[in-house]
């Protein structure tokens, strides 16, 4: 059994999401985010993400961390520079905790989870809650898809790890 914490970088709301288990075999799950309020300046802003996530990394001690890849669209690309800022913290916060952190492209999980890496919020939503067999929507949307990013983690760590133990 595993732990695996999926993470939806955002300045306003950072996104996670929770997966205990095997595969894709759901032992225990939650969801989340971190909000930030856009009254505090942009340095305060990002340490707050950076503590509360170095803090729950620390209480839940996962196995792996994955955290979804930074993109930018070309019509805001300041957009994409403050959310590479905020990635940058994840991972600071992901190292000083000493959890294995990969980085995911958002098409890969929609791929993977929903059969179409071009999927919508909403079908990836709904891929993400027929996995944990939820019939309620999963709110925020960054917490469902921070728990899909976890739910890939959880398969891809035990593929993996599969691999290792039979060669």
């Amino acid at each position: 059994m595993i732990k695996v914490i999926g993470i939806d970088p955002g300045l306003s709301a950072t996104g996670f999401g929770i997966a205990r288990g095997m595969g894709l075999n759901v032992d225990s799950f939650s969801f989340g985010s971190i909000n930030t309020s856009k009254n505090l300046s942009l340095p305060n802003r990002l340490d707050q993400i950076f503590s509360k996530t170095l803090h729950m990394l620390k209480d839940e001690t996962p196995d792996l961390m994955i955290v979804e890849d930074i993109f930018s669209v070309a019509k805001f690309p300041k957009a994409g520079m403050t959310l590479s800022k905020v990635t940058g913290v994840v991972l600071l916060a992901g190292c000083q905790s000493g959890v294995s952190v990969v980085e995911v492209p958002v098409r890969e999980a929609k791929q993977v989870l929903t059969g179409n890496g071009n999927a919508t919020k909403i079908q990836l939503e709904k891929a993400v809650r027929r996995l944990l067999n939820l019939t309620t929507p999963i709110r925020p949307h960054h917490a469902s898809d921070a728990m899909g990013l976890a739910l890939l983690g959880l398969f891809r760590y035990n593929v993996e790890r599969s691999k290792q133990t039979a060669g």
